[in-house]
Parts: structure tokens; C-alpha cells; sequence
């Protein structure tokens, strides 16, 4: 997918239908002159629906559609006839995608499954006819109640990425040329930082036609959590991935410390990720030896596993999937 064909968040001004007015209307054929109440029903106004898709990646069709407008409810009529609902508008979006207030920030719905559906702006209910207010003392009641009105408000759409791994690193860490390398996913490779701007999504094939997602992250900048670097942005694609893989090349001055400075990210940003498996890559193996490598495991941490490869070279990444398959099947305790 194109860098400018992802778009993982859009603001909608959403205007549902007004209700139908109840009807006032008295019972007549040629045989009854005078019969009692039969105004029937407004009908319900239209509500902006979320649906889920599994097909979409992207909230793209979104972006230039700055406001959604749904039918009104039609009035009730004569013979306790209920009026018409108002057209639904249903918007199709990924599946991860939540529905935010704008004033309160406040989550209120949420996408995961294909086919879902969800009410994000609930119409306005029909008006009730006259024939449900008569009584003892009042048997022709001549009113009937107005529909509710719709409601206008403005809901922002956020894209998290569903995906089984999440690769978590620096800029330039070598996470875009191990998801190319085993996957089918095609992510722009450079040998600079920020060659990610997007998430980019592959199925990483596994022994006996078994597979799992990978998300390749844009890299994370120290202060990511403050919103540094659009650290918001990219910090929240993680949020939903099983498992997060931190990647450190050889080459890096402190692994130790780069790694910690990433966790310390997701953390700030959200302390439930802590909660989520780990696993440490170190990167770039092809341009060092197992001698080297030996050495540097006495300052790696201990408390979570690590894996030595080289997206280039393969080397360590049959490996990296066997370890990544056990954590995302471990029993549960």
C-alpha cells in the first residue's frame, strides 16, 4: 500500500434523522362517522452506522467525506399506519478502527470483527399517534407527539492495526527489510531513517501452511509518548498486536539502553503494553561475528528472549519465527 493511500484518521460531522411526528387521526369509513383514535407512529430517524470490513486497510474512502447526513423519519398515518424509517448511512471501515467523541476524547464504539455493526450516531424516535393517548376520560384525544430530534455531532475515526506482531524499534532499525524478507509485503527499504512513514502489514508463511500477521511500525523517537515525531499516531498501531518484537541493530552504540528507551516509550504511552509478550531482535547480524555476538549477550537483558539476525542474509530467521509461533501459542495461565 502507498504512503498516501493510508489514512488512519479522519473527523466526520455526523447528522442523524429526525424522528417522524406521531399522527392525529380519527377512524373513518362510510359506516362510522365518528370513530375513535387511529393515528398511528413516526417513524425512527436514520442512524450513521459503522460496519466492519475485512477487506479494507485503510479509512482513505473517509477523508474527504467531512459530513454524513441520514434521512428523517416519515410521519405516522391513519389505521395505527407507523411511518417510515429514515435511511440508515452505514460507512465501512476496517477492522480496529474505534469511534472517538470529539469534545470528551471519549472511545464509543469499536470494529474488530468483519461484518459488525455498530450505531455511532443514533437517529431521533418517532413521535407517538393519538391512538395511544386515549382514555376513560378522554376518548378522542386530537394530539399526537412529535419525533426527537437528530442529533449533530462531530466523531473523530482511529485506524489501529490488527495485527498478530508488532515491530518496534528506532528509525532505520532494519524493521521494513525483515517484514520484505519474510513476507510478501513490499515496504520502501532505505538506508536512512524515516523511510517508514506508514504501517505496512504482511502474512509471515510458517511451518505446515500455518501463518501470522506482522505489522512494520513507523520508527519511534525518544518522547514518542509526548507526541514527538507523531508518536501518538504510530504508538497506538501497536496497541492491539499480540506480541511485540523490539528490534536493535548490531551496530548500535547501547543495545541495553535502546531497548529500554523503547519500552520506557510504551509504557508512557500506555502501561497495558507491558502486559503483551516481548521479544528482542538484534539486527544487522551480517555485519558482525559469532565471537562478537557472544560477547554482547552479557550486557543484553535477562528477562526477556532474544534473537540474533540478519534480514539480508537470513541468517537467524527461522529462528526468529519459531520463537515468535511459541509465544503467540503459548497456553494461557
Amino acid at each position: 500500500m502507498k504512503g498516501g493511500n493510508f489514512v488512519d484518521y479522519v473527523k466526520l460531522c455526523c447528522r442523524s434523522g429526525k424522528g417522524g411526528a406521531g399522527s392525529v387521526h380519527l377512524y373513518r369509513d362510510k359506516m362510522t362517522a365518528s370513530g375513535g383514535p387511529d393515528g398511528g407512529d413516526g417513524g425512527r430517524g436514520g442512524h450513521i452506522i459503522l460496519k466492519g470490513n475485512e477487506q479494507l486497510w485503510t479509512l482513505i474512502h473517509l477523508k474527504y467525506k467531512k459530513h454524513v447526513i441520514a434521512g428523517d423519519g416519515k410521519p405516522g398515518g391513519g389505521s395505527r399506519a407507523t411511518g417510515a424509517d429514515g435511511k440508515d448511512i452505514i460507512l465501512e471501515v476496517p477492522l480496529g478502527t474505534i469511534g472517538k467523541d470529539v469534545e470528551t476524547g471519549e472511545v464509543e464504539v469499536e470494529i474488530t470483527e468483519h461484518g459488525q455493526t455498530v450505531v455511532l450516531t443514533a437517529g431521533g424516535i418517532g413521535g407517538k399517534g393519538n391512538a395511544h393517548f386515549k382514555s376513560a376520560t378522554q376518548q378522542t384525544p386530537r394530539y399526537a407527539q412529535p419525533g426527537l430530534p437528530g442529533r449533530e455531532e462531530w466523531k473523530v475515526l482511529e485506524l489501529k492495526i490488527l495485527a498478530d506482531v508488532g515491530l518496534v524499534g528506532f528509525p532505520n532499525a532494519g524493521k521494513s527489510t525483515l517484514l520484505s524478507s519474510i513476507t510478501a509485503a513490499k515496504p520502501k527499504v532505505a538506508d536512512y531513517p524515516f523511510t517508514t512513514l506508514v504501517p505496512n502489514l504482511g502474512i509471515v508463511q510458517y511451518r505446515d501452511d500455518r501463518s501470522f500477521v506482522m505489522a512494520d511500525i513507523p520508527g519511534i523517537i525518544e518522547n514518542a509518548h509526548l507526541g514527538k515525531g507523531l508518536g501518538h499516531r504510530f504508538l497506538r498501531h501497536i496497541e492491539r498486536n499480540a506480541l511485540l518484537l523490539f528490534m536493535v541493530p548490531v551496530d548500535s552504540e547501547n543495545i541495553r539502553n535502546e531497548y529500554e528507551i523503547l519500552v520506557k516509550e510504551c509504557e508512557a504511552f500506555n502501561k497495558e503494553l507491558l502486559h503483551k509478550d516481548r521479544l528482542l531482535a538484534i539486527s544487522k547480524c551480517d555485519m558482525s561475528d559469532e565471537e562478537y555476538r557472544e560477547l554482547l549477550k552479557e550486557d543484553l537483558p535477562k528477562d526477556i528472549p532474544i534473537v540474533f539476525i540478519s534480514s539480508i542474509s537470513n541468517f537467524g530467521l527461522q529462528e526468529l519465527k519459531d520463537k515468535i509461533w511459541q509465544l503467540l501459542n503459548k497456553p494461557l495461565d
